[in-house]
């Protein structure tokens, strides 16, 4: 079964209202690895016993966006030679072009499951085009995303609606939702969680919270019902400034242990 390398991306410089998902890493780590919990996954294996699990830390970002995402892709690299899978903390969600970037160098188009409030396609917001905002825009022109399937979509304006369409984003939204309304997707898979997609009932430590999101088990129910090969993963947009009593850092950790499970449930694909 494929070994799983954790890593931190301890960068906020393009998100667009409010910084502060730089310190979400380290946060979720420090719940990962507290007494509080333990390393048993809801599927069963446990983290570091059953599964196979490295954290290689937080790596040394710059905000320098064109420096960063090289060393984001040198990093991947370096674990998929060493035939791991990476799962990364964010930071905010413009790290997910380079790490999609880097995934789709060893496997070709993925197909991507997006967990999120928002879309995330602008075209540029506030005239930055790798705001965190834009990262599936950019993933989608550059030719990585083979499909990509959107959940927990629940604040789409008329130019994110086009170019959903101009990209053949699937969008599953909110209004009317149901799990069996997400698809199992073929492999090579991407996985990529904003918190904000869950609702802030359960997830208040994000800069942009938007009610009426997903439950946690609504979620843990779309992510155990894939079974495709897992090339990567991350989950991002944690703001430890926002939190209340640590519980979206709490959830950010379960979060870990639960991809960890799915990857190591789902196999490895040659790369």
């Amino acid at each position: 079964m494929p070994a799983i390398r954790l890593f931190g991306l301890p960068t906020d410089i393009n998100s667009s209202f409010e910084r502060g998902a730089a310190a979400g890493p380290a946060a979720i780590r420090v719940q990962l690895w507290s007494d509080r919990g333990n390393m048993a996954s809801e599927l069963g294996p446990e983290l570091g016993t059953d599964i196979a699990f490295t954290d290689d830390g937080d790596l040394a970002l710059t905000e320098d966006t064109r420096r960063d995402d090289a060393m984001i892709r040198r990093h991947v690299a370096l674990v998929r030679e060493d035939g791991e899978i990476p799962l990364a903390l964010g930071g905010d969600h413009a790290v997910t072009f380079p790490l999609v970037e880097a995934a789709a160098a060893c496997f070709g188009p993925l197909n991507i499951l997006h967990i999120d409030a928002h879309p995330d396609l602008y075209d540029d917001f506030g005239g930055n085009p790798r705001s965190h905002a834009s990262p599936f825009a950019r993933i989608c022109e550059a030719g990585h995303a083979a499909r990509l399937v959107q959940v927990g979509i629940r604040t789409l304006n008329r130019h994110c609606r086009e170019q959903a369409a101009r990209f053949g984003a699937e969008i599953v939204p909110m209004a009317g939702f149901i799990p069996d309304a997400v698809p199992v997707l073929d492999g090579p898979l991407y996985i990529s969680i904003d918190l904000d997609g869950i609702d802030p009932s359960a997830a208040p430590g994000v800069a942009h919270p938007e009610p009426g999101g997903l439950t946690v088990r609504e979620l843990l129910g779309v992510l155990h019902k894939q079974t495709a090969p897992i090339v990567g993963a991350d989950i991002v947009e944690y703001h430890p400034g926002r939190d209340v009593g640590d519980v979206t850092a709490i959830l950010g950790a379960k979060l870990v242990r639960e991809l960890a499970a799915l990857i190591d449930r789902n196999g490895h694909l040659e790369g």
